[in-house]
This record gives C-alpha cells, sequence and structure tokens, in this order.
C-alpha cells in the first residue's frame, strides 16, 4: 500500500510535492531503505527539547527550579542543548515546558537592563555574552500540561513542528564536542531520507536502565557498521534478555510521521506515551536507523552523571581547566 502523496510549502512559500512511500515489508531492508525519497528534498531544520519533567531524580534541588537550568560548570543544562542545536545547522528549538519552567524563557530571552549594568560598568564582553544567548537561535514554547511521558511531549509540538523532519534532543543528556550527535543523525537523514537515533555500548548489566536496540548492520552505507537497520526496541530489558548492549542515548531525526505513530501509540505506566512504542511503530512502517554515534555523553539528569559532567568539561575548560587539573591531582584520594 502507498501513502497519500501531498504539497507543502516551506518557510518561503515555495510549493514542493511529497512523493508517496512504500510500507510495505520491503521497506525495512536496507537496500529499500537506501533509495527511499528524501522527502522533497526536506531539510532538518527544527529541534524539539522535552523540558517539562520535574527532575525527581535531582530532589531537593530541582524542588524550585528546573532541572535543565541546574548549571554545569558555568553554563545551565539546557544550554549546552542549544549550543549543540545551533551547532548541528538547527534554525528553530521548539522547548517543551511545564509548570515552574518560566526561567528557562527567561534566560533564551533579551534582558536590557543587565546588559545595560554590564555596559555602564564596562564589561562589555559579558554583556556580548549575555546578547550572544539571546541571539543564537530562534526559540519557541509549547506546554505539557500533564506528565504524560516522553511520547506526549513531543507530540505536543506538533503543531510547531509541523511537516517536516526534526530533531528530538533530551535536555538532561550532555554530549559536548566538535562533531555534535545531532549533526551525525542529520548526516544519516539527509543520505538516506529515513529517520534515526543515536546508540552507544553500556555494559551488559546496566541494560536493565536503558532502551535497547536490537539491529543488523548496514555497511554498504558510507557510515560503514556504525549505522544499523533497527529490528526491534526493547525498553529496559534485563540483562539476560537484552538483544544487545546499544542503549538509546537522547539524541534522535525523526520524520513527521512519528506524530501519526504517536497518536496511535496506547498509554502505558501511569497512562505515558512513550516514544519508544512510537518508534517500534515507525520502525515496522517506514524504517528506522540505530547509529552508533562518535562522542561522549553524560546523564546530568543523574547526580553522578551531574558530577562526572561537571569536572570533565570543567577539565576542558580553556580559563582554568589546567588549574582545576592541577588541584585535582593535589587530592589524596
Amino acid at each position: 500500500m502507498l501513502a497519500q502523496g501531498y504539497d507543502w510549502l516551506d518557510a518561503r512559500g515555495e510549493r514542493y510535492s511529497e512523493k508517496p512511500i512504500e510500507k510495505a515489508a520491503e521497506v525495512l531492508e536496507p537496500e529499500s531503505m537506501n533509495t527511499i525519497d528524501k522527502n522533497g528534498g526536506k531539510r532538518v531544520r527544527k529541534a524539539v527539547l522535552p523540558a517539562a519533567g520535574l527532575g525527581t531524580r535531582f530532589l531537593p534541588a530541582t524542588k524550585a527550579q528546573p532541572k535543565e537550568m541546574l548549571s554545569v560548570v558555568d553554563k545551565p543544562q539546557i544550554q549546552y542543548v542549544v549550543e549543540e542545536c545551533v551547532a548541528s545547522g538547527i534554525e528553530h528549538v521548539i522547548i517543551v515546558t511545564g509548570k515552574g519552567k518560566n526561567s528557562i524563557e527567561d534566560h533564551f530571552d533579551y534582558n536590557p537592563t543587565l546588559e545595560r549594568f554590564l555596559e555602564e560598568k564596562g564589561k562589555h564582553d559579558q554583556a556580548a555574552l549575555v546578547r550572544k544567548i539571546s541571539d543564537m537561535v530562534q526559540v519557541s514554547y509549547t506546554r505539557q500540561k500533564e506528565p504524560l511521558g516522553l511520547g506526549h511531549a513531543v507530540l505536543v509540538a506538533k503543531d510547531l513542528v509541523g511537516d517536516e523532519p526534526f530533531a528530538v534532543l533530551l535536555g538532561d543528556v550532555l554530549i559536548p564536542g566538535e562533531n555534535p550527535a545531532t549533526k551525525q543523525l542529520i548526516k544519516v537523514y539527509e543520505q538516506t531520507g529515513v529517520g534515526a537515533i543515536a546508540v552507544e555500548e553500556v555494559p551488559k548489566e546496566k541494560t536493565h536502565l536503558y532502551g535497547i536496540v536490537d539491529g543488523l548492520p548496514s555497511p554498504q552505507t558510507s557510515f560503514g557498521e556504525r549505522l544499523l537497520r533497527i529490528k526491534e526496541l526493547v525498553e529496559k530489558p534485563k540483562p539476560e534478555n537484552a538483544p544487545s548492549n546499544l542503549a538509546i542515548t537522547g539524541r534522535y531525526v525523526l520524520p513527521a510521521a512519528i506524530f501519526d505513530c504517536l497518536e496511535r501509540t496506547k498509554p502505558g505506566a501511569g497512562n505515558e506515551i512513550q516514544l519508544t512504542d512510537a518508534m517500534k511503530i515507525l520502525a515496522k512502517e517506514q524504517g528506522l536507523w540505530a547509529l552508533i554515534y562518535e562522542g561522549i555523553s553524560y546523564d546530568a539528569g543523574d547526580k553522578l552523571g551531574f558530577l562526572k559532567a561537571t569536572v570533565e568539561l570543567a577539565l576542558q575548560n580553556p580559563e582554568f581547566g589546567g588549574a582545576f587539573r592541577s588541584y585535582l591531582k593535589g587530592l589524596k584520594l
């Protein structure tokens, strides 16, 4: 059966035609995935950042402030993620917020009073730094009124995303580096026309903490054995039942078809709609890649992960990284 074709208008008002895509089983074969139409030349211009969670893993620090605004060295976590979007070519960031998250909006908004104060004190570099945060990228906000799962948070952004492929970045997963994971996924999408998610190897005994991918290598692609065709996604399997040790890492590039998949996804525990369940549908109907990305991730929503991110990013800081390294070497551990 073929999906129906349709037209769409880009930001310049130019009309493109969406070509029908086969949803037969053959679309799951690597050869078919490589020949899927690239959605009329649509670029990945938008990113959705779910930031409506309550941050319970970080209580009491998150009782009165968003976990996304907890600082790692000298920047809030969510700024690192937005900077990754910009470095990946994203033009429009959509942040899904909830109750008590106004400080996120304030952070990316202009603050003329602060800028004027800094300028008057001769702190021109700091004034420029503050303004740069607001000028980085277009940012929009929408509300998830109830905590109904990651899939629901993504679905809330449907109207702002529109009929375009888009990235999803979890706000408490930090992946620093010169080759952003999101940029790597966008490259996969641009070359194949098929969605992709970032995965990394984790210890076998810790698979119960992650969503795990069951995939087949597709070495005929330019990504070599780092790119796998997803057969199945398994949520937090016991080590003895895990199909692999490749864990989903909090970076996704997905076609607009994921919204239809989310709308067909039945709520699970706590009446939550999970993105993983919707991606299972997408993988079966249109195909989905898993990319073993190049880089290191930090789960900054976890206390130990937050500490690791703080130490390692501080060591990389050009201003005081050397002095901090010397300090650490002097500790009696």
